[in-house]
Parts: C-alpha cells; structure tokens; sequence
C-alpha cells in the first residue's frame, strides 16, 4: 500500500480511482465494512482504492481541547486499512484554513482535481466541508456534474448498537474490553515506548514493562487485565495493570505489562499492549503480602485464560 500524505504526494500521471473518506479511527468493524465495499467498487472498475484520512483529529481544530481519546496510533491505523486490500491512504493535514473548505470546494480540489475520483464510497452518515454543510445527498449531486458516482453504505449494527468510535471509546473507557473487542475485530491495542518507572514490581518479583504513552490514547479503565504485550510482532501473554499503585499511594496514571515466563530487557522499546480480558478492578490492599497474594492470582488467572 503506497502512503501519502498531503495532496502534493499524489504522484503526477495520477488516473482514475475509487475514494472512501474518514478518520476511521479504530478501523472496527463499521469501518471495515466500508471500506471493504470501496476495495469492492475499485475491483469491479479496475481502479486503484484510496483511502482519505486526516491528521491531527478534526476536532481538535474546530474546537480546540477537545480531542477524543484515540484508538489506533497512525502507524496501527494504516497497516489495519493495509491488511483490508486498500492501495493508497492519503492522509490529509487538518489545518484551520482547511476546515473553512466548503463542501464543494472540498470535492473539486481534493477529490476531482487530485484524486480523480470515479467512484466515492462512504458511510451514510457522512458529513465533509465547512461546518460538515455536505452529507451523502449533496456528494450525489456534485458527483453528477463532475462525473463521479457516490455510495452511502448502511451503518454497521450488531444487538441493536450501532457500531462507531465513539461506541468503542466507551467500552474502553468502561474497562469492557470484552466488548471493544468484538466492535473492533480484535483486542483493543495500545502502543509506546518501555520507561523505567518506580522498578518496585522487580523488587516484588514481578518486573514490569511501564509504557509510556502518546497524548490522547485511549486507555481503559484502572484495573487488571489479561492481555499481551507486543514486541516486533510477536504477542507475549501478560497481566497488565492500569492505575495509580493505590497500595503505594502511587499518584501518577500507569500502564504497567507482567510477561509471563519473560526476562529480557525491554527499556526503550516501542511495544503494543493487546487487552482481552478485564480480571479486577484496581483495588488498594492493607498490607503488601496481601498484594503479592493478589498478583499471584492474576498471573495464574492470565495464564489460565490465554495459554
């Protein structure tokens, strides 16, 4: 998959292709019905499939401090739409000057005059231009005068819940990973680079990979989880805790990964943390014995599950 970004890296001699637009952050199962249907429509034409993104969040540029909690980093975000079959992501810089592009605008210079779109597949809720003036109807008739066909597809629902980010940001923010998981396809993932913290669960015997995080990533509730930790592809079962340390009186937001029947060093690393299954909630003990008793359980509780 080629991967752009700003219409200046589209390259000169650019044909005809089929075009799905959105954040889609998560890339779940809503998601990947859409875009899926795109890869379908670009086949049928023998045409090559893009995928328009945008970066930073929309949302942060309209109304500043209000950037949701994000669920895949953009480099997770293009190897997910990379593995559905999509041909080019072109992701678009979210600027202020860009925002106030009307919605016509936004579909002669982006789409007609780059792209050369034959073909616009999107979710039926699609909303583009200035003040999202534009939806599913207004890309119909724009694509009638410049020669483009336009397809809103039916929102994916599952148990009478309509799939979105939004839907999985608060399971996540839930800690019901569980169900993150089946909106998403997979296990919720998060991903940073391995920091020295506190070193107390090496002196505890349970030495953990502290991964510190981007801004805005979207972590679940404080509490344990069983999961894994990912390291250059391969996934290593873990008990993973998310939380202040309460029995430390700890104040600082960690993400803290115990791999099972692992000793490398990890400092410095850039892993992904996969959540399965929630085992507790974070919970603050009287003695540190009691603690220790309680990680035990955990760890054969995780291994149980997921070996």
């Amino acid at each position: 998959m080629l991967r752009w970004r700003g219409m200046d890296a589209t390259p000169s001699g650019w044909g005809r292709s089929v075009v799905t637009i959105g954040m889609y952050d998560g890339v779940h199962r809503g998601h990947q019905q859409i875009i899926n249907a795109a890869v379908r429509r670009a086949q049928e034409l023998s045409l090559p499939s893009v995928v328009v993104s945008f970066d930073p969040h929309p949302s942060e540029v309209v109304r500043p401090g209000s950037h949701p909690p994000i669920l895949t980093s953009p480099a997770r975000k293009a190897d997910l739409i990379e593995e559905l079959g999509v041909d080019v992501l072109c992701v678009l810089p979210f600027t202020r000057e860009f925002s106030r592009l009307a919605a016509d605008e936004f579909v002669h210079q982006v789409l007609v005059q780059r792209l050369h779109v034959a073909a616009v597949v999107v979710g039926e809720n699609f909303r583009f231009g200035h003040k999202a003036a534009g939806d599913v109807a207004l890309l119909g008739d724009l694509g009638r005068r410049f020669g483009f066909t336009a397809d809103g597809v039916e929102l994916f629902s599952e148990d009478d819940v309509e799939l979105s980010s939004t839907y999985v940001r608060a399971c996540v923010a839930a800690g019901d990973v569980d169900r993150a998981a089946r909106a998403l396809g997979r296990p919720h993932r998060i991903e940073g680079v391995v920091v020295r913290g506190d070193r107390r669960g090496r002196e505890l015997g349970y030495p953990t990979a502290n991964v510190e995080l981007p801004a805005h990533t979207a972590v679940p509730a404080d509490g344990v989880y069983a999961g894994h930790l990912v390291r250059s592809g391969a996934l290593l079962t873990a008990a993973i805790s998310v939380g202040t340390n309460p029995t430390f009186s700890g104040e600082q937001r960690r993400v803290e990964a115990f791999v099972l029947d692992f000793d490398a060093d990890l400092y410095g690393e850039h892993v992904g943390v996969e959540f399965v299954h929630r085992l507790r909630p974070m919970v603050r003990f009287d003695t540190v014995d009691d603690l220790l008793v309680e990680m035990g359980r955990d760890v054969e509780r995780t291994r149980e599950l997921l070996t």
